[in-house]
């Protein structure tokens, strides 16, 4: 299952440096450059409600199947949008292969996080998503030798993503042969009409904390290399900005590890609350310093994002029991954040400056941190109510 992790975090932390390659093949504006998360990131909202529904049919195994087949699909797209050097064929390739990941996201975080007990579900969503995070660390190396250090216009993207293309197909033939544990679906639990996910405050508020969440980890990222190539930053060459961006992934990628086992002794939402306040400290020094301090500020925030999806994820969908995938679909479909935010960053940037348009991501943090403590306790209060009642 950590393989499933591994592969759509790579491929997602590929447009930090897909942004950057076809602003230049293309000469777009930073709000133009970043219609590639919005489209990436769109697919999450339009294709959630579908691919909850189609698990409930299906099941998570099969799910799965189909998630990596569309995956591979959107790769191949992006031959012949190269080949006709046209950007809005880029854009569509992108939305084919995020809908891929969002069945995929959709099958597999609800699949990990009741596969175990609920009490160390956050624990072990957060390994996973540390594996998660080993593809984004990965990726930008990849990305910075095969499409940085090839030629400069839109071909070389042809070889990288039909070498993902095969590697995705490859692990979907292996999962039709894998045997998993068969988990029960709404589709095989009985659900009361009356009860609606609608119902459940602390989902609805949720969502809305991993709207924020994916789309402050997005802007973040997405805007780094441009942001280590200014002058008064770190003057860095777009390849070395690119191997830079690891450091912001690799920081997330060991913060999951460490997560994994403080949230295991630790409450979950004193973990989420400590790491949103450090994100927004560390946002606020590197939009008020420069050199090396800017630089290394903005990527220490890839180590507090660490444990932000899965505890807000595993937060979120507590106490839904047949309503799980429906409650999924609805979290997935709120990771639209990260095609609105980096849009909205992209907009402050073209009026202002790079450096200033992290106040963004700054304010999404403070969100999260009123959700770890106030917002995340909506299910608790449900209780004790019901249960007085």
């Amino acid at each position: 299952m950590t393989t499933l992790f591994f592969i759509w975090g790579f491929i997602t932390a590929l447009n930090d440096i897909l942004i950057p390659h076809l602003k230049a093949a293309f000469e777009l504006s930073y709000t133009q450059a970043m219609l590639v998360q919005f489209c990436f990131f769109g697919a999450y909202f339009i294709v959630s409600p579908f691919a909850g529904k189609l698990i409930e049919k299906i099941g998570y195994i099969r799910g799965i199947v189909t998630g990596l087949c569309t995956m591979a699909t959107g790769c191949l797209l992006f031959y012949p949008a190269a080949e006709v050097s046209v950007y809005a064929l880029f854009l569509l390739g992108l939305f084919v292969l995020a809908s891929g990941i969002t069945i995929l996201q959709v099958s597999a975080n609800p699949y990990v996080a009741i596969l175990g007990a609920e009490r160390t579900a956050a624990s072990r969503l957060s390994l996973a998503q540390a594996i998660n995070s080993l593809g984004h660390t990965l990726a930008p190396l990849f990305g910075a030798a095969l499409i940085f250090g090839a030629a400069s216009n839109a071909h070389a993207v042809q070889l990288p993503y039909l070498i993902l293309a095969g590697a995705v197909l490859l692990t979907a033939v292996g999962f039709v042969f894998l045997k998993l544990p068969t988990l029960q679906t709404d589709h095989e639990t009985q659900v009361s009409h009356s009860d609606s996910i609608w119902q459940h405050k602390h989902l609805v508020l949720g969502a809305l904390a991993i709207f924020l969440y994916v789309g402050a980890e997005v802007s973040v990222g997405s805007f780094l290399v441009n942001y280590f190539s200014e002058s008064h930053i770190a003057a860095l060459s777009e390849q070395e900005a690119s191997r830079m961006v690891s450091y912001y992934w690799g920081g997330a990628m060991v913060g999951r590890f460490v997560g994994s086992a403080l949230t295991r002794i630790l409450q979950p939402t004193y973990v989420l609350a400590t790491n949103a306040l450090m994100a927004i400290l560390l946002l606020v020094l590197t939009m008020n310093s420069s050199g090396a301090l800017a630089m290394w500020s903005v990527l220490a925030v890839g180590f507090f994002n660490s444990i932000m999806f899965p505890t807000i994820f595993t937060l979120a969908i507590r106490g839904l029991g047949p309503l799980t995938s429906r409650g999924s679909g609805l979290l997935c479909q709120a990771i639209v954040g990260g095609a609105i935010l980096p849009l909205l960053q992209g907009v402050v940037a073209d009026s202002s400056s790079v450096q200033f348009s992290f106040v963004i991501p700054m304010v999404a943090y403070l969100y999260i941190g009123w959700y770890a403590l106030r917002g995340s306790k909506a299910c608790e209060k449900a209780k004790i109510v019901e249960a007085q009642s």
